[in-house]
């Protein structure tokens, strides 16, 4: 088959995956020798970082190519607004169906909506473009049911279907999330995801097709199957990087000190399998629960392998367009956090790795790009491959350039992110801070050298990458560095000008009719 044509695109987003955590990078612990693989058929974008978290925004980033500040689903079950389009719309006008396995955490714009409509009742639902041909959220109600054909008691409560094998050997000494789920390897999530897809692709033919595999891992609950739950030890995993004590981390930042205290401790009950308890995590359990995040990965590698196993034995090989990314990252215990709150780099740094079939990319197999990318690239390089352009609204920029051994001169220099941590049914974090709810916002401004946060209502904060790379140290009241932190304060402001909201900003109604700048 000659590789000069783009029929077919895979695009596979894991869920709170961290950009380091790849064998390829030389991360010491975990091993994902699959995307090792695809990576060496490839490209891999080292420093590619997200717009956003959590979930919901950062996949509204990711499908629609926009920054946060522009498509405004700043929260879980914030509405993204009906009248911007998305990667599943615009692909359907080079004749390919785009089919979702798995979720995509999109809130329904409820505009024009009866109060009680159902489609209200969850901010999981589809993006609307996709078919919904697997949705796995919010209840995993097809995997569930399929777990429950097979003869597994299945708990009415969905998120117990994870809970450990109670009296598990080991799991006293390793730690909570040592013990494995009910279920064996060849029927968790993942690998039903897998196999829905796999049996989807072998019935396509010569169909073209954008398929969304949307995994849930290695996000919580950190439950691994056997033999995944014993592949890494307690003992082997980095330390988390964070001061000696939690309160000294606090003393950063006010919010780093709320987070610290509410939420991190909240989130840490999750991640724990008997999410019910109310436990902390201690340090022993830490451990293992680093190593099962590992596992996870590792875990859901495998069944990437076997997708793309699939696409040569199909004859899709070449020509689909295989793109493996994330929503955003995770703390991990970094800074005392856990999940994907706050602005240190873990929960905002994901991977990035883009195969292009085509034989214009066959001298850039292996690469390793270090410039700046961000999830809304994503969209714009999945529509350049295709042939088509990107619409006005994507604020991000095609990757395909870099694909093909040419990349743009004008790249951008620095990434930038959001975090919005207002919760409209619990003003707390309002009244512990002071502070109102459009003013729960902070900014990120981040290149080689420094990283800049501006709060709208709190105090800013400035490192200096290059003598504190862990960012332990805010050096925004510094007078020595008042320059600095001037100068990316002025820079971020340029930043949202440029990218505000630019829809119709290059059309003029007038005499002769509407012209348009391309």
């Amino acid at each position: 088959m000659a590789r000069d044509r783009i029929r077919n695109v895979l695009l596979i987003a894991a869920d709170q995956w961290r950009g380091d955590a790849l064998s390829v990078l030389g991360h010491p612990v975990v091993r994902t020798p699959n995307l090792d693989a695809l990576a060496a058929e490839g490209v891999l974008f080292r420093n590619h970082y997200t717009q956003a978290s959590p979930c919901g925004p950062a996949r509204c980033s990711l499908l629609t190519g926009m920054y946060l500040q522009n498509h405004r689903s700043v929260r879980n079950g914030t509405p993204l607004d009906a009248r911007f389009t998305n990667v599943a719309k615009e692909v359907r006008k080079a004749g390919l169906e785009p089919h979702l396995f798995g979720y995509t955490d999109t809130s329904s714009d409820p505009r024009g909506r009866a109060p009680d409509d159902p489609e209200l009742g969850t901010y999981e639902r589809a993006m609307p473009g996709f078919v919904p041909t697997l949705v796995m959220g919010p209840s995993f109600g097809p995997w569930r049911a399929w777990l429950a054909a097979k003869g597994y008691d299945v708990p009415a409560e969905p998120y117990g279907i994870y809970t450990p094998r109670p009296g598990y050997p080991g799991a006293a000494e390793r730690g909570w999330t040592f013990a494995p789920p009910r279920y064996t390897a060849e029927h968790s999530d993942t690998a039903f995801q897998t196999d829905a897809a796999i049996g989807f692709l072998a019935l396509q033919g010569d169909r073209p097709w954008l398929v969304h595999q949307a995994y849930l891992r290695p996000h919580w609950p950190f439950t691994a199957p056997e033999p995944y739950n014993a592949l890494y030890h307690p003992d082997a995993v980095p330390a988390p990087v964070r001061a000696a004590s939690a309160a000294a981390e606090a003393r950063q930042h006010p919010l780093l000190a709320y987070l610290i205290e509410n939420y991190a401790r909240a989130e840490g009950r999750f991640y724990i399998p008997d999410y019910t308890s109310g436990s902390a995590v201690t340090d022993h359990h830490h451990r293992q629960l680093m190593a099962t995040y590992f596992a996870l990965m590792t875990e859901l590698d495998h069944h990437v392998g076997r997708l793309v196993a699939h696409l040569k034995a199909l004859g899709r090989w070449d020509d689909t367009l295989v793109i493996f990314t994330c929503d955003h990252g995770e703390n991990l215990g970094d800074h005392f956090l856990c999940g994907k709150t706050a602005y240190f780099d873990p929960a905002f740094h994901i991977p990035m790795i883009v195969r292009d079939p085509r034989a214009t990319a066959d001298a850039t197999r292996g690469q390793v790009v270090e410039a700046f990318t961000e999830t809304i690239d994503t969209m714009p390089t999945i529509l350049d491959a295709l042939g088509l352009p990107a619409p006005r609204q994507c604020d991000g920029r095609s990757l395909v350039p870099f694909l093909h051994g040419a990349p743009p001169a004008d790249w951008r220099q620095d990434v930038h992110w959001e975090y919005d941590y207002r919760d409209v049914r619990d003003p707390a974090i309002e009244q512990a801070l002071g502070i109102g709810l459009d003013q729960c916002t902070l900014n990120v401004l981040r290149d080689r050298r420094g990283k800049y946060v501006h709060f709208t209502a709190l105090p800013p904060l400035f490192f200096d990458l290059e003598a504190d790379p862990g960012q332990f140290h805010d050096l925004a009241g510094d007078p020595s560095r008042a320059a600095d932190v001037l100068g990316y304060a002025q820079r971020m402001i340029s930043w949202r000008m440029a990218n505000d909201e630019r829809t119709l900003t290059a059309l003029a109604v007038g005499e002769g009719g509407v012209a348009e700048r391309a």
